[in-house]
């Protein structure tokens, strides 16, 4: 629905609510609009008929006269309906009623009194001019009071829709950076501990190094929106950089591998969308075991999808508790793999599948598959506009 211009505030609206479409983006001319082409159509037909039913052109002098009074009327009318319409509905009703049936006897009683000056000799007399013009008048004004009211109702409609729809996208919005922001705080205090111990043994170089690594992946988090989606590619080097700043830390016992094709690095995904399943990997499958692990990354597309696995070479689910038939994840994963299946639920509704799979020797494997939405390629630290 088309937004009101900001010049329009300083104007005062004839109708009393928001405009659902281009039509009514702008509510003073739409009025204006309707209330000329509406009475120029009452006028015409009216001509129309009369010249049909043998009137002479004369005919037309008291219709241009009841057309300016009608118009004039329901002006007023216009004003008066628009104080009234948040009124409580009894109150509404009633008066509007009222007005209506004064602004009808004014109009009749100009229109006979038009009639009787211009045909004297009428046979009807003045109380049958105006109980014929009351006839006609009240139907027109009725017409215009009920296509008013209408009107005023469907924008009040469409108005409560619009709201509706931007408060459900901002609980979105909100629940999106909500889980966007759940990132281990362990993975913070286990960087900087170390950088402290490295600092305390004086190896100053690797604390830089680590220092620098860590200061680009808070630089990433921090200035790109949370609801924000970026390249496959984008997000590809930002786990790299967490996989250096882990890498110092496990050394050998870290192996990560990528395998991206090229048609896929310019998809787009939420921004951090893998980093839990990176830390549960490294948290489930190389942390518990001497030798280490494996873990890889691959990404390829399927028909008009983007498929990513993120597998490792652990001991499958002997911590990570879940059913390699549905997918779901319980107790002790904690919040990665269910904010993942949030966030794709948030981000593609059914459009997309998240999978857990355990393998016959082990390891554990997570498979996304999203829609393709292509995208230029981004720089880490900056965001596409």
């Amino acid at each position: 629905m088309a937004s009101q211009p900001a010049s329009q505030p300083a104007s005062i609206p004839l109708f009393g609510f928001s405009s659902p479409g281009p039509f009514f983006s702008d509510k003073v001319r739409a009025f204006w609009n309707l209330q000329f082409l509406g009475w120029a159509a009452w006028l015409g037909l009216r001509g129309v008929s009369g010249l049909a039913n043998g009137q002479s052109l004369t005919f037309l002098i008291p219709m241009l006269i009841s057309a300016i009074t009608g118009f004039s009327l329901t002006l007023i009318l216009s004003v008066c309906y628009r104080t009234l319409i948040s009124r409580r509905p009894i109150l509404m009703w009633g008066v509007s009623f009222g007005l209506a049936g004064l602004a009808t006897a004014l109009w009749a009683f100009i229109d006979a009194w038009v009639s009787q000056i211009q045909n004297p000799s009428s046979e009807l007399g003045f109380t049958g001019l105006l109980l014929g013009s009351f006839y006609i008048d009240a139907t027109s004004l009725g017409a215009w009071s009920a296509l008013y009211f209408a009107i005023n109702y469907f924008l009040q409609l469409e108005e409560q829709n619009d709201r509706m729809l931007r408060l459900e996208a901002q609980a979105a919005s909100a629940q999106l950076a909500m889980l966007r922001y759940q990132l281990n705080p362990h993975f913070l205090f286990n960087t900087l501990n170390s950088i402290s111990t490295l600092v305390l043994l004086k190896q100053s170089e690797p604390a830089n190094a680590m220092l620098s690594r860590l200061s680009a992946f808070l630089r990433y988090t921090l200035a790109n929106e949370p609801t924000a989606q970026v390249t496959l590619a984008q997000e590809v080097e930002t786990l790299k950089l967490y996989l250096d700043i882990e890498k110092m830390r496990f050394e050998d016992r870290l192996r990560p591998h990528f395998h991206i094709d090229p048609a896929a690095q310019r998809a787009r995904l939420p921004s951090l969308l893998l980093q839990p399943l990176i830390e549960n990997a490294i948290k489930y499958a190389v942390t518990p075991q001497e030798d280490g692990a494996d873990i890889t990354l691959s990404a390829q597309l399927a028909g008009q999808n983007v498929r990513i696995t993120v597998s490792d070479t652990g001991s499958g689910l002997s911590e990570r508790s879940g059913d390699s038939t549905t997918g779901a994840a319980t107790e002790s994963t904690g919040v990665g793999l269910a904010n993942i299946r949030d966030r794709l639920a948030q981000a593609y509704g059914d459009q997309q599948r998240f999978e857990v799979q355990l393998g016959a020797q082990g390891g554990f494997t997570v498979t996304i598959e999203i829609p393709f939405q292509p995208d230029g390629q981004v720089t880490i630290g900056t965001e596409r506009t």
